[in-house]
This record gives C-alpha cells, sequence and structure tokens, in this order.
C-alpha cells in the first residue's frame, strides 16, 4: 500500500458528501493566519474517497487532529489538485468544510496531504503532473488558504521519488510558498512523508532532502512510514519503528548540522499501518506494539504520530492483509487512537487491556456444546491480572469462562453447553474483563437451532460466521461488511475467469412448489436453483435489493441453491436467504 488509495465506486458517496459539507466557509485568502498545530500531534489518515465525514469519525474516535488524504490532479499534465483526484471534489469550502470547521470547533485541526502511492504512481502527484512552479506554488497556496491550515504534507513514494524534475519543482514551490506566507504573516509548515527501511531512509528518500536543502526550502517533519518493508523478513514491528526512526535522526543530523538533539526527533513523525500491513502478516502491528510506540515516541521528543488509517482501526477482518476497513487482527474499535490520542498532550499512559473472543460466534444444535478463545493483550502501560466472566446465557445454556482470572497478555476458554430444551436462537453472550484500571467487555454471540428446518436451507442468514454449508468457488466468503441484516453476509468472488458461484444442495417436498427469496447487492448478482429444478432471477444494484425466485420441485426434491455474479464484474454480496 504504502498509503496508496485508489478512486473507485465511493466516488459517488464522496460527492454527495462534499456537497453537503459546502455549508460554511473554511477559510479565505484574507483570513487571519491559521492557529499552529500542538509541538506534539496524533493526526491519523482519514480515507477521504470513503463517503464518510471526518468529522464524525473524529468525535467517535476521540482523534482530534486528521490527515486528510489526498490532494492529486486529475490528470497527468494538469496542474489543479482535487480530493483524490475527483473533479466534483474541488479545494473549496464545499469539499469537507462543514466537517473541517467542525474538528475545530471540537478543538483538533487537519493535515491535507498531497500524493499517496496511487498518484505517485499515475503522474499525478501535483509537482510531477505540473510543469509550472508557481502554479504548483499557487496550488498549495489555495489549499492553504481555502481551508486555512498550517500545515500541508507531502506523500512520496514509488514514481515520485525517482522523478528528479518533480522533485526540484516541489521543493522550490516549497520555498515559494514560505516566502509568501512570511510576507503575509502567515505560519505554514511542510512535511516529508516517505518510505523507509528498518535503519532509515533509503538513498532515494534522502535525495528528496537533499534537494530540499539545496533549494533552501524548509521542512518542519520527515514522517516515516514504518511498514511495507518487503523484505521477505518477519519484523517486531516497534522495534523496527525505532531503529528506522533512530536511522533518520542520524541522517537528518548530517543534513541539519546546526541543529540540537530535540530539534532534530522534534522535526520527526511516525507513522505506523494498524493491524496486517500489505506485506501480510509478517508485519503486523499490533495493539502492544502501539503502547511501545506510543511511550518511546514521548520519551523521544517526537513530532507527530499518525497511522494508516481512521477507517481500519477496528477487528472486522481477521486475518485479512491491507484492507481498507479493518486492521486484520482480533481488536476493539479504537483500541489503537485511544492508545495514540493522548500523545497531541505528550503525557504517558498508565496501565489497559483489551478483551477478545475468537471466533465471534458459534452455532449449536439444542443439546450439544462449543468453545472459543478469550484473548486478553496489554494496550498501553504493564500487565496486570484480570478477571473474567460471561454473562447473557438464556435458559437451558450453560457459559463459562476457565480460568477466571489471567494476567493481561493471557488466554482463556469460553465453555458453552446447552440442553435439547434450550429455545433456538441467537443470544449475545458478555465476556467481561474487570482489573484494576477497568473493565473491558467482548461479544460472543451464541446460535442455537433445533432440528433442521423443514424447507432444508441451513445458515441463510450466515450468522454461524462461516460459510457451512455453503460451498464457493475461490474468493466465496463469510463477510461482515455489506450485510443485510444480522452480522454477517455471504460473499461471491466473480472474476474474468469464473462466476464466484456459492451453492448449497436442499431437499425439499417432490413436486412441489416453493418460492426462493434472498437479499442481493452487486452488479449481476444472480440468484437461483438449479437440479431437480430451474430457476433465477438477478439484478445489478448498489444497495440491497430483494430478489424473489418462484421454483417447483421434481421427483427427487432436491434442488441447489445459488448465489453467484458475472465474469470480470465484481463481487457480489447476498443474505438472508429463505424458502417457503
Amino acid at each position: 500500500m504504502r498509503l496508496r488509495r485508489t478512486i473507485q465506486a465511493a466516488l459517488t458517496a464522496c460527492a454527495t458528501l462534499a456537497a453537503s459539507a459546502g455549508l460554511v466557509a473554511v477559510g479565505t485568502a484574507s483570513a487571519e493566519a491559521a492557529t499552529p498545530l500542538p509541538t506534539r500531534v496524533f493526526a491519523p489518515y482519514f480515507e477521504s474517497w470513503t463517503g464518510q465525514s471526518p468529522a464524525t469519525l473524529a468525535a467517535q474516535s476521540g482523534a482530534k487532529h486528521l490527515t486528510m488524504a489526498f490532494l492529486q490532479a486529475a490528470t497527468k499534465g494538469s496542474c489543479t489538485p482535487y480530493w483524490n483526484g475527483d473533479t466534483s471534489l474541488p479545494v473549496s469550502s464545499s469539499s469537507f468544510g462543514a466537517d473541517i470547521a467542525t474538528i475545530r470547533a471540537n478543538g483538533g485541526d487537519v493535515i491535507p496531504s498531497f500524493g499517496g502511492y496511487t498518484a505517485d504512481n499515475t503522474g499525478t502527484e501535483i509537482a510531477d503532473s505540473c510543469t509550472d512552479v508557481n502554479q504548483i506554488a499557487a496550488a498549495f497556496e489555495n489549499v492553504i488558504t481555502t481551508y486555512d491550515v498550517s500545515r500541508i504534507d507531502l506523500d512520496i513514494e514509488d514514481n515520485s521519488l525517482t522523478n528528479t524534475a518533480g522533485i526540484d519543482r516541489r521543493n522550490k514551490a516549497i520555498k515559494l510558498v514560505q516566502d509568501w506566507a512570511a510576507a503575509n504573516g502567515r505560519s505554514i509548515q511542510f512535511s516529508y512523508t516517505l518510505p523507509t527501511t528498518t535503519s532509515g531512509l533509503a538513498s532515494s528518500g534522502l535525495a528528496v532532502l537533499k534537494n530540499a536543502v539545496s533549494n533552501n526550502a524548509r521542512i518542519d517533519v520527515v514522517n516515516l512510514m514504518t511498514f511495507d518493508y518487503y523484505d521477505g523478513a518477519a519484523h517486531d514491528m516497534a522495534a523496527d519503528t525505532q531503529t528506522a526512526t533512530t536511522g533518520l535522526y542520524n541522517q537528518l543530523a548530517k543534513l541539519y548540522p546546526t541543529k540540537t538533539p530535540a530539534q532534530l526527533w522534534g522535526s520527526i513523525g511516525i507513522i505506523e499501518m494498524v493491524g496486517i500491513d500489505d506485506y501480510g502478516p509478517a508485519e503486523t502491528f499490533t495493539v502492544a506494539n502501539a503502547t511501545t510506540v506510543y511511550n518511546w515516541a514521548v520519551s523521544k521528543g517526537i513530532n507527530t504520530l499518525s497511522f494508516w488509517a481512521l477507517q481500519r482501526d477496528n477487528g472486522g477482518c481477521p486475518g485479512t492483509a491491507g484492507n481498507d476497513y479493518c486492521s486484520g487482527i482480533n481488536q476493539n474499535t479504537w483500541d489503537f487512537t485511544h492508545i495514540f490520542a493522548p500523545f497531541t498532550s505528550g503525557t504517558t499512559v498508565g496501565n489497559d487491556f483489551s478483551v477478545a473472543v475468537n471466533p465471534g460466534s458459534g452455532s449449536v444444535v439444542a443439546g450439544s456444546s462449543t468453545s472459543a478463545t478469550v484473548s486478553t493483550a496489554v494496550t498501553t502501560g504493564s500487565a496486570q491480572s484480570v478477571n473474567l466472566s460471561v454473562t447473557g446465557a438464556p435458559a437451558g445454556v450453560t457459559a463459562t469462562v476457565t480460568p477466571g482470572s489471567v494476567t493481561a497478555g493471557g488466554t482463556a476458554t469460553l465453555s458453552v453447553a446447552t440442553t435439547a430444551t434450550a429455545a433456538p436462537g441467537t443470544y449475545p453472550l458478555t465476556i467481561t474483563g474487570n482489573a484494576a484500571s477497568g473493565s473491558h467487555t467482548s461479544t460472543y454471540t451464541l446460535t442455537v437451532t433445533g432440528v433442521t428446518p423443514p424447507t432444508g436451507l441451513v445458515n441463510g442468514g450466515l450468522e454461524t460466521g462461516s460459510l457451512a454449508p455453503w460451498t464457493c468457488q475461490t474468493g466465496g466468503a463469510v463477510v461482515s461488511t455489506p450485510v443485510h441484516s444480522g452480522s454477517y453476509a455471504l460473499q461471491a468472488a466473480a472474476t474474468g475467469a469464473q462466476t464466484g458461484q456459492c451453492s448449497q444442495t436442499v431437499t425439499l417436498s417432490p413436486n412441489t412448489a416453493y418460492t426462493l427469496t434472498g437479499w442481493v447487492q452487486g452488479s449481476y448478482a444472480y440468484l437461483g436453483v438449479s437440479g431437480g429444478a430451474t430457476a433465477s432471477a438477478w439484478t445489478s444494484s448498489s444497495g440491497w435489493t430483494k430478489l424473489t425466485v418462484p421454483f417447483t420441485t421434481g421427483a427427487s426434491g432436491t434442488v441447489t441453491v445459488y448465489l453467484h455474479g458475472w465474469y470480470g464484474q465484481g463481487n457480489v454480496f447476498g443474505d438472508d436467504f429463505s424458502i417457503a
């Protein structure tokens, strides 16, 4: 990834957000100079193409400051930046203006970021795209005055690291903007965000800073992307953050020999990718890593602490690498934000812990039992004793956690037993951890079933959290988003080589009329039956649509129920299947 983001279907939603955001003007060319950022600031990246409100996520997460990604030209050769290169999201108060005003009213601010992997790879990074230094400077100044910001970030990676002409134009434009700001009584900072090795900047990143020095362009902060090393090794991400950042410190000391150690550390930023990064599980930044990095950054006097990205700070997709919307690890929502948020005030965090259960759900037939693993982790400070308990079991269900007490970082077993009289249904069981620092909870969703339904269709709502008895072509899976109801839905992965079909075989009454229903979403989503009967329906929709498929069974009564997409049209989703 290296902070790459692509511009796809979410742009339509973004345009809607931008229109609703155009209610207030954030800044103008004559506005009073923006308030400088704190000496230490936590500013996670916000993916601005998702259609979500940055102000809402900032308030929900507790992240007062955000780095807004990304600004880039719409086409190579242009000198006009747009949010994500989308011409419906210009640099104006109509694009995120109301959100930025709300963030400021709540005591925070934003840092617009130019570039990113996609722009750097397509020639639409502003200095790669535009060959006129004055127009590049004007683009920076327009962002500064429109949003009244005090820092601009420049995310330079991939091809932008080797475009020497673009590097020189960018640094010359920075110098012009700094001269303009001084003449107009403004305080403006520029930060570079650069990829790194585990021992500091590679020669290409260092060349960007050397060129800035030669152009008398002041770089206030250098942010290291301490992830995506792609070196084939397993990593302790917290330890590698420290060696990479120390390496940068030594490089900056040679570039700026007159700066004191405090000034050098105070010009460094750290950007993590929370959870499993693009490279895979060998590069996994854990909640415990976050505590280590946080306290080390405070002790060194680091300027900026950040991560990619705010929308990833949840445990919605265990085992998935580099996802835009979840971290790929078991965690509570906002775990990483809550650890890093105090950085803005520079305080050291106390002891705390988290509780998680894996798997997060299970289904049993009344009279049988199941189990899951309860995991605890140190999120800040040191390990402490955690007492574990479980509540919410209905009549006929017994749930226990063994052992009942662990040291944070340890695990226990959730055991669930049911009697034959347990009523079918779905029940949330709450696992609570209590410690000196407070309490945390995690939820296990238990589904109790009776005999196989008369219609034979099993797991129609996917709420067991597993595919069975559905089988799918490659890429088919149970997903937590999007869902029509409950917590899970079915994904059929259509590619150029397959429709992605997911199916299960059911036995019904012979020579009988039935109706299959289901809710679907995606391009060319097909719902139907084959085998003992043949019938189907399809739709293309970006939202959930109910499909109804009447059919009549043959002599055997057996049919195969299926969901699939169409070749090359992308994933489709289904939920709440039933036969009546």
